[in-house]
């Protein structure tokens, strides 16, 4: 072998090379491909109708237990649901909040598809609290609770709309549940409210998610068993960033990556962050103390020591901050989520 030879070789080895990694990279993307074609594509959620939806709560006013606004508001969500077709169920129950007041309360479960086996639950809560304590200038003012609360019901109603709306070749394999848990809000901060009381704290209760507390005590529907669940707080406002809470990934990492593969699949990584935050007490803690494995997609500041962002529990979470856009990332990613079941 000439030195010409030699310096050949390796040339002709690397262009053999390339082309069979050229091959591999052909093949690999028509994988790809071939695996994206089958996976089904969702329907359109309308970022429209769930602004609609979330503007139409806020419009009763606040929706704290106890309330008119709060009874009319709850009516009304359940007149939408079964207007879609769902089969609706209402829980009514009453606790008592921290500062002693029984409050008034009803849990809401709207199922599509009821007698699918296998099923995903939605959670989300409807009601608002009756006080902006970390507000500066109306520390007791009553909450709209736009983002708050009425963004993730105006998304379930949305979902609803759009999955009632499919006829039967393309709905979505498995069945959902829309539960909405009530009486969530109205529960003791220590950092705002130090002069008050905490009468449930002392008995070493929590006064926070009164309505997933109850529900996970009374399973509706009875021995409620889905293959996981997606909780939606705060999910409406401008500039929302969501990352993947600890006890998310502790109890349902599997489904965490699904939503935020998911997200970013379709183009929503601006919104769904590959990012770990420190755990939040929200209706998920109950949900999967019951059992079911659930998720919180939660608005969370990324950075600082705040954990939540400026809005929460002031007279500024009202509509003036709902962005379509936001609902539109998780509507769509939560759809999208569920359709490839």
């Amino acid at each position: 072998m000439n030195s010409k030879t030699l310096w050949l070789a390796p040339v002709l080895a690397a262009l053999v090379s390339l082309a069979g990694c050229t091959d591999n990279k052909t093949k690999s993307v028509e994988t790809e491909a071939s695996a994206e074609a089958k996976v089904p594509a969702a329907p359109s959620f309308s970022a429209d109708s769930a602004f609609a939806f979330t503007a139409k709560q806020v419009a009763f006013g606040p929706r704290v237990p106890n309330s008119k606004a709060h009874v009319a508001t709850g009516d009304w969500i359940v007149k939408k649901f079964r207007s879609y077709g769902l089969t609706v169920q209402e829980q009514p129950f009453e606790a008592m909040a921290f500062d002693g007041k029984m409050l008034r309360s009803r849990n809401i479960v709207a199922q599509f598809q009821p007698k699918a086996t296998r099923r995903v639950a939605v959670f989300t809560h409807w009601d608002t609290r009756p006080f902006a304590d970390k507000d500066k200038q109306k520390k007791n003012a009553p909450l709209d609770g736009a983002s708050d609360g009425a963004s993730g019901v105006g998304i379930a109603l949305e979902m609803a709309r759009v999955l009632a709306a499919q006829p039967d070749s393309l709905a979505p394999n498995v069945g959902i549940d829309f539960i909405l848990f009530d009486s969530e809000d109205y529960g003791y901060d220590s950092s705002t409210q130090s002069e008050l009381k905490d009468q449930l704290g002392v008995q070493g209760k929590d006064s926070w998610c009164l309505g997933s507390q109850y529900w996970a005590e009374h399973l509706l529907p009875a021995n409620y068993k889905p293959s996981y669940g997606i909780l939606l707080d705060m999910v409406g406002a401008k500039d929302a960033k969501f990352s993947r809470e600890e006890q998310s990934r502790q109890y349902a990492r599997d489904v965490v990556d699904k939503v935020w593969n998911t997200a970013a699949r379709i183009g929503y990584s601006d919104f769904f962050l590959f990012q770990d935050s420190p755990g939040i007490t929200d209706d998920h803690v109950y949900t999967n103390k019951a059992g079911v494995r659930t998720i919180d997609i939660i608005d969370h500041l990324p950075v600082g020591d705040e954990y939540f962002p400026a809005y929460h529990h002031t007279t500024q979470d009202n509509m003036a901050i709902i962005d379509r856009r936001t609902l539109k990332a998780v509507g769509q990613t939560v759809l999208q989520t569920i359709y490839q079941e």
